[in-house]
């Protein structure tokens, strides 16, 4: 099975430890025996034989030496146990440890189409719970499953050397056990792959509540919510009893059979002891051993009851582990080195989401250092076109340019690191203030931090606060106004000095002063800097090198503050709007 190569292939660099903590299963299992056997010898020789008093009086040193083999293999044999136990344990935290990180560098190389199909709580749900079900598996279910065969094959064997009568009696019940199992694990595979989804949808509903708290709370849907969880997890629980009760319905089957193979052993034991087939002792040899028969079978269900579990959890993980982004580096990607200057260029493109068009055929340029505005009405395709640039997706058709060269043929990292963006959906981490804005450069000076932060009219509420820079904000912000967030993710994209900065909306929760002065900045500023800014106000185009209307991913119309006005179309509009709706606001 493929699960079970992937497995193998993840315990690279722990297979010898895994291979010895096989080997000590079959080691503690062979040591079973031990104890019938020398109990056999015990009252064979020294109970009921016929020569039992003679060789107890006479051979009492024989009679110690098999009570200390016995109580010596005993103790030998818990040695070996948790000497085995150990190394499933330190074999299977290992693999787990190296396949998590591996599953999280895949999660992190991802392109953003992955994200907009993939759901967060989903994700987390194969970090966590799938990966904690394979390390299971590695740890109990194939240990069990070896300990149960080798057992039982050892037992068997065990029987036939006592009697080879006895030991066909028991062997032909085990077809029926087999054909149990098998059936029971056709039908247990479809419920545990349903199991593993509802799994993920109630993972996803409870993160998605938390994430968006404060948006239950605004509209009070607190009680739609627990109804919506509430269901998600009834549904769960409905298939999570549903394999439960599969299993209920298989188990009797093993059960009876395990208990057959006792009544065999019982029955047909005592008939050879009657017959004299049998000496006493070989008969409480295989009364001892009647559990290493038995147990074994009602385990075994168990143990598949895991494993499809196991199956169905590592099929999700491999997804993921397997899964290469659409967005890559090409192997003639150039090796830009430097900073780039940041010349931009749009030439004949198209971008299509499925089957709708979003963005049809753009093209204009960005000379290093200019700045260029972009705006247009919800859906026009604002969004779409910046996160062209990065490279965040690829064109249908037509050529994305920096610096003259398509972003197809840069590498990503050189690319993306000379490339500050700042949106209107601020994510912050948590973390220190300091922490946030120096995100794209972790040792960057203190000064440093306060200047971009200066440069984004943030420090003066960031100095008003109990730890200044060193306060330490919640998941996403928390704690902080819109205009605060989105002042030190302006901080955040400044730091990194980048050649070109993008900017979706990114002052539309400060008021109009703040504004001024960070647009003050954005002109002053020390580097050379291309500047892609969308917005709504007026105040923040104005002064634009070029403006872009969009309209349905088509440009209506280009051109400066001046050009655009005296167009009198879309642009004109919005400015007479917001000049007579809110006076000098607009201006």
């Amino acid at each position: 099975m493929f699960q079970i190569q992937w497995l193998w292939h993840n315990l690279k660099g722990y297979r010898k430890i895994y291979v010895t903590a096989l080997v000590l299963s079959l080691v503690c299992n062979a040591l079973y025996l031990t104890t019938p056997f020398f109990s056999s010898e015990i009252v064979d020789v020294y109970i009921t034989g016929e020569n039992a008093a003679e060789n107890l009086k006479n051979d009492r040193d024989g009679f110690i030496v098999l009570l200390v083999c016995m109580i010596g293999f005993t103790l030998l044999r818990t040695v070996f146990q948790y000497a085995c136990n150990m190394t499933y344990e330190i074999s299977s935290q290992g693999m787990i440890y190296k396949i998590r990180n591996h599953l999280f560098h895949r999660i992190q190389n991802q392109d953003m189409d992955f994200y907009d199909k993939n759901r967060t709580g989903d994700l987390m749900t194969r970090l966590t719970g799938d990966l904690d079900m394979v390390r299971h598996a590695v740890s109990w279910v194939f240990k069990g499953i070896v300990e149960s065969f080798s057992l039982f094959t050892a037992s068997m064997i065990y029987f036939f050397i006592i009697d080879w009568k006895i030991a066909l009696m028991l062997f032909a019940v085990t077809p029926f056990i087999f054909i149990v199992m098998l059936m029971f694990k056709k039908a247990a595979k479809p419920v545990y792959v349903e199991l593993r989804e509802k799994l993920a949808k109630m993972n996803t509903d409870a993160q998605e509540n938390i994430s968006g708290n404060r948006v239950v709370k605004a509209f009070a849907r607190e009680e739609f919510e627990k109804e919506k969880f509430q269901k998600s997890n009834l549904d769960y629980s409905s298939s999570n009893k549903k394999a439960s009760l599969l299993w209920l319905k298989y188990s009797p089957y093993m059960e009876s059979f395990a208990n057959v193979l006792s009544v065999v052993m019982l029955l047909g034991g005592g008939m050879f002891l009657i017959r004299d087939s049998i000496t006493m002792g070989e008969y409480i040899a295989i009364s001892g051993l009647i559990w290493a028969i038995a147990n074994p079978v009602r385990n075994l269900g168990i143990y598949i009851n895991d494993l499809q579990r196991f199956m169905a959890s590592a099929m999700k993980i491999i997804e993921i582990y397997y899964a290469h982004p659409r967005i890559a580096d090409r192997e003639d990607a150039e090796d830009c080195g430097g900073r780039l200057r940041g010349e931009i260029e749009f030439r004949n493109v198209t971008f299509k989401y499925g089957r709708k068009t979003v963005l049809d055929n753009i093209s204009f340029t960005v000379k290093p250092g200019e700045t260029v505005a972009v705006m247009g009405e919800t859906g026009s395709g604002k969004t779409t076109l910046i996160n062209l640039i990065p490279r965040f997706y690829d064109v249908s058709q037509g050529e994305v340019l920096v610096d003259g060269v398509n972003v197809k043929f840069r590498k990503l990292r050189q690319l993306r690191k000379n490339i500050g963006m700042a949106t209107q959906d601020v994510l912050l981490f948590s973390d220190t203030i300091d922490g946030n804005i120096a995100f794209g450069d972790s040792g960057m000076p203190e000064e440093d931090v306060r200047k971009y932060a200066k440069l984004s009219a943030a420090d003066g509420f960031i100095t008003k606060m109990p730890d200044g820079y060193e306060t330490l904000i919640g998941e996403r912000g928390v704690g902080l106004s819109g205009g605060q967030k989105q002042r030190i993710s302006l901080a955040r994209a400044l730091a990194i000095k980048p050649a070109i900065l993008i900017l979706d909306d990114t002052t539309s929760a400060v008021d109009m002063e703040t504004e001024k002065h960070i647009q003050e900045s954005l002109e002053n500023l020390d580097f050379t800097c291309t500047k892609i800014i969308i917005a709504q106000r007026i105040s923040s185009t104005k002064d634009a090198d070029k403006i872009i209307i969009l309209e349905n991913g088509k440009i209506k119309e280009a051109g400066t503050h001046e050009e655009l006005l005296a167009k009198k179309g879309y642009y004109y509009e919005v400015f007479k709007l917001q000049n007579e709706g809110f006076g000098k606001e607009a201006v």
